[in-house]
């Protein structure tokens, strides 16, 4: 969430937080496109691919965003079930980093391919 210091006496920054909270409703509706997605995701999974389990290699494949209020993604792997809590903490600061969901909750599915 954005951090803003604003004072009710002397009303400073009280524009502010009410251009922050559109800014923040703004990209809670926004939609970013496939092509966009895979482009950046499949580069960040390159730079660092997920762990391997029990001798078994995890493989994204593609991204797509789900149609919802907040912003969900769905992640196609070939073993979903083995990625781990960081992995998926990595993914999602992935896409706040690249796409500006700064103060938007983001929900991440790992789906079988």
């Amino acid at each position: 969430m954005p951090i803003l210091f604003i004072s009710a006496l002397t009303k400073q920054r009280v524009h502010k937080a009410l251009e922050t909270a559109i800014d923040v409703h703004e990209s809670r509706k926004r939609r970013i496109k496939t092509s966009e997605l895979n482009e950046v995701l499949l580069e960040a999974v390159e730079r660092y691919a997920p762990p391997s389990v029990k001798g078994k290699y995890i493989k994204i494949k593609y991204v797509t965003q789900l149609p919802s209020r907040t912003p969900a993604f769905a992640l196609f792997a070939n073993l979903p079930q083995y990625i781990k809590e960081p992995y998926r903490r990595y993914i999602e600061n992935q896409i706040r980093d690249n796409f500006d969901f700064t103060g938007v909750p983001i929900q991440i599915y790992f789906r079988q391919k």
